[in-house]
């Protein structure tokens, strides 16, 4: 062997021996969510599944766009390179300085322990149509978990199987999604009507509206008992319509063969809603809405290129809660539609927090609150990758997507249940104020402290929303 292919050899032994020995030092993993991160959504996934495998990881709150630092455990590093998830193997000393800069007083970050991953269920029929469902894509997508669940085994109790609950593009009032006008001869509509009037009758209700109600109920007490809700599009508004008409006929006689209360809106009863307030019901069979909680179409006014939402920044230690739920890498994020896309300002509650707004329009478009022992969160719209999608248009393909804002917003709210709760950072038992406004300490800290932690779910009963303390939940929405 000559002097060149020994010096070659050489080199080769010294990159083995180095490679070696980084690896070893490598003791931890950063998952970058800033610009450089390569597939953002199955980032999730990759979290999501190690924390299910019995390891922990841990969030790092507006540290480049909400990264993710866990041990070297396991087959993370395996599994990220397979889904070409961008990590940084880094030692114990790197991840210590990184803990330290995100804990430190003086930057708007924190660390929050992810320990236990939450078991999830889709609420949606077998058959889907006319519509795919953003959330099952981006679970799909992401590889994370989920079982599929709707009005039957909501009402025998399924619901206690289960941390986390998606609702989509439902209509809770009963009026199959006010699609009658334009749909109501077609096989998938009538299919639809088929199967939730026999599903109604098997539970003992002659009206569908009436099931939606009991299933209505049923979640919300799934959430004033400790779950986390998540919903989407028509579901948002319809969920809380159908709270507040509990005890009056909002459904028009060509859903369900009996005429409206004519005293319907006077008769809603706000107290019982989580999000909205003081809206107006519509009962025209042919308008495609349900109220106006939901923002006016405006296709020829609103060029689709300037349509963007932006994002609230909230202060990562004491407001950890909306801070996690708007982790991204960009603060603006494109709008799009769905049967409803946005939310009047006017018609929100106060103590419901505006994560999100649409950019020069007094509407909101990503808001969350919480209901008792749990919480909830509503995003306007029904795809985020798809500017206006229509009954019939196919799914929209994430492999193209993969680095989705919107569809990271969706994604947030599956590991926000996963943190561990932890005292508050100083006592501050009351409210303070300043400039009038109320400032507000993480809900998941604050009530469950409170209220001696979380309600086991095989003991989760009913509750009312005269039992739920909103006083403990210092969030007020954006003026």
């Amino acid at each position: 062997m000559n002097s060149v292919s020994l010096f070659k050899s050489f080199l080769f032994t010294i990159a083995l021996l180095l490679s070696g020995s980084q690896a070893a030092q490598a003791q931890y993993v950063l998952i970058p969510m800033d610009q450089s991160q390569t597939n953002h959504l199955k980032a999730y996934g990759i979290v999501y599944n190690q924390i299910s495998e019995g390891y922990t990881a841990n969030w790092l709150l507006n540290y480049r766009g909400g990264s993710f630092l866990a041990r070297n455990q396991g087959e993370i590093v395996r599994n990220a390179r397979l889904r070409n998830v961008r990590i940084e193997q880094i030692t114990d000393a790197q991840a210590q300085r990184i803990i330290r800069e995100v804990e430190s007083n003086n930057s708007n970050t924190a660390l929050v322990p992810l320990q236990e991953a939450p078991s999830i269920a889709v609420y949606s029929p077998s058959h889907m149509l006319p519509w795919d469902d953003a959330v099952t894509l981006a679970l799909t997508y992401a590889e994370v978990p989920y079982d599929v669940i709707y009005n039957s085994e909501i009402l025998e109790g399924a619901l206690s199987e289960y941390d986390w609950l998606h609702l989509h593009h439902e209509d809770f009032t009963g009026q199959y999604g006010k699609f009658w006008a334009a749909y109501r001869h077609t096989p998938w509509y009538q299919r639809q009507v088929r199967d939730l009037e026999e599903m109604a009758a098997r539970h003992g209700f002659s009206k569908v509206s009436d099931m939606k109600t009991a299933v209505v109920l049923t979640i919300r007490d799934f959430v004033g008992n400790g779950g986390f809700m998540f919903a989407m599009c028509s579901a948002t508004d319809t969920f809380d319509i159908a709270l507040a008409a509990v005890e009056v006929d909002i459904v028009p006689q060509e859903f369900d063969g009996d005429p409206v209360d004519p005293n319907a809106n006077q008769r809603l009863d706000f107290t019982q809603t989580l999000a909205f307030e003081n809206f107006e019901l519509t009962f025209n069979p042919a308008e495609y809405r349900h109220a106006n909680i939901d923002v006016p179409v405006r296709l020829g006014q609103l060029d689709e290129a300037l349509d963007y939402f932006t994002l609230f920044e909230f202060s990562a230690k004491w407001d950890p809660v909306p801070s996690m739920l708007t982790q991204n890498h960009v603060s603006s994020i494109k709008g799009f539609y769905g049967q409803t896309t946005a939310f009047r300002m006017e018609t929100i509650k106060n103590n419901v927090v505006v994560m999100a707004r649409n950019s020069g329009r007094d509407e909101a478009k990503y808001i969350h609150g919480n209901f008792g022992e749990g919480f909830w969160t509503f995003y306007g719209g029904h795809d985020p990758e798809d500017y206006t999608h229509r009954v019939g248009d196919p799914p929209t393909d994430l492999d193209l997507f993969p680095n989705s804002p919107g569809y990271r917003l969706i994604l947030n709210n599956i590991l926000f249940p996963a943190a561990e709760r932890q005292e508050l950072k100083t006592s501050r038992p009351e409210a303070e104020t300043r400039t009038g406004k109320l400032l507000f300490a993480d809900a998941m800290e604050f009530v469950r402290i409170q209220q001696g932690g979380k309600t086991d779910k095989t003991q989760r009963g009913r509750v009312s929303a005269a039992q739920t303390k909103p006083e403990l939940y210092f969030c007020r929405k954006q003026l």
